[in-house]
């Protein structure tokens, strides 16, 4: 097997690997009620890491993520839940200035990483004026469709495929993802090509925010309520999810199917510790720790390959 198909296969391998881990340690877990635990916050957390890898798709990073999440999540458990139409209009054109971010970003030349972590903070800001503390209520559609129990599979599980299949449509298959990753790896050919950069970014920032805005619809769906502070950690996680799945920082090199993988090992990292009641802090040692090492295999496949092309 070459290593570049070795290289695909890591994501894959690495949550297997933590899968049956699991199952050792607490055979419990080996069952529909188990699994559903382990992965309950699957979906918001590989939404949110696809919205980030379209945006590290065209090269850029979003410091904001977890902000603009927990902004939604605010949103949707007030203004949603309440005045529904209100609520589509607010979420809308939220949207909207994320794509505006990224047209300033590209007129302006001006570093993705300094806009977005400023952006957090107007998130941020956002959020606590909508919800100064925590509470609300999920809309009823969002909790029904959280709490729904497929038969065979837990719920997580499909949404994620669904995730998966959706997402690897859009950036793989896609004429609007080709021109996506087109921008990320040859801006000037995309570009030549007769495309428009401006508007592929705004595009790609404004689909980011669309997947951003699903997960934090459904993160509250999942916690009945909200509060500003709810998917701060969704920044990190999102970055490492697209890391860990097989993704790069530049060249529009992305995988969505090992992004959503690699989004599923995470949480089950912090599930399994938070089923045996450890320590959070714990949990983001855990995660971390599960990164470098997929990362540390990633750079000696890499330089296999380096040493069997000399």
């Amino acid at each position: 097997m070459t290593s570049d198909r070795l290289r695909q296969l890591l994501p894959a391998f690495s949550l297997a690997v933590l899968l049956i881990s699991v199952f050792y340690i607490q055979p419990r877990t080996m069952s529909y009620l188990g699994l559903n635990l382990l992965f309950n916050l699957a979906v918001p957390i590989a939404l949110a890491t696809i919205a980030q890898m379209l945006i590290i798709a065209v090269n850029d990073l979003d410091l904001s993520m977890g902000a603009f999440v927990s902004f939604v999540a605010c949103v949707a458990a007030t203004y949603l839940r309440d005045t529904p139409l209100l609520g589509v209009l607010i979420l809308a054109g939220a949207i909207g200035v994320y794509a505006l971010v990224g047209i300033l970003i590209y007129v302006r030349n001006l570093p993705a990483i300094v806009v977005t972590l400023g952006m957090s903070f107007v998130w941020g800001g956002l959020a606590v004026l909508i919800l100064p503390s925590p509470g609300g209520a999920a809309p009823d559609w969002a909790r029904w469709l959280m709490k729904t129990k497929p038969p065979g599979i837990p719920m997580a599980i499909v949404a994620s495929i669904l995730i998966a299949g959706i997402a690897h449509f859009l950036v793989m298959r896609s004429s609007f993802g080709v021109v996506i990753r087109g921008v990320g790896g040859n801006e000037r050919s995309v570009e030549r090509a007769g495309w428009s950069i401006l508007w592929v970014r705004a595009a790609a920032y404004a689909s980011a925010g669309f997947f951003a805005v699903l997960a934090g619809i459904l993160l509250v769906g999942l916690t009945t309520a909200a509060d500003a502070n709810i998917a701060l950690r969704y920044t990190l996680l999102s970055i490492a999810g697209v890391i860990l799945g097989g993704g790069e920082f530049t060249g529009g090199r992305v995988s969505p199917i090992g992004a959503v993988i690699g989004a599923l090992t995470l949480t089950l990292a912090g599930s399994f510790l938070s089923f045996l009641r450890i320590s959070s802090d714990w949990q983001i040692g855990a995660q971390g720790a599960i990164l470098i090492i997929v990362l540390a295999l990633r750079v000696l496949l890499n330089r296999s390959k380096q040493g069997a092309g000399d």
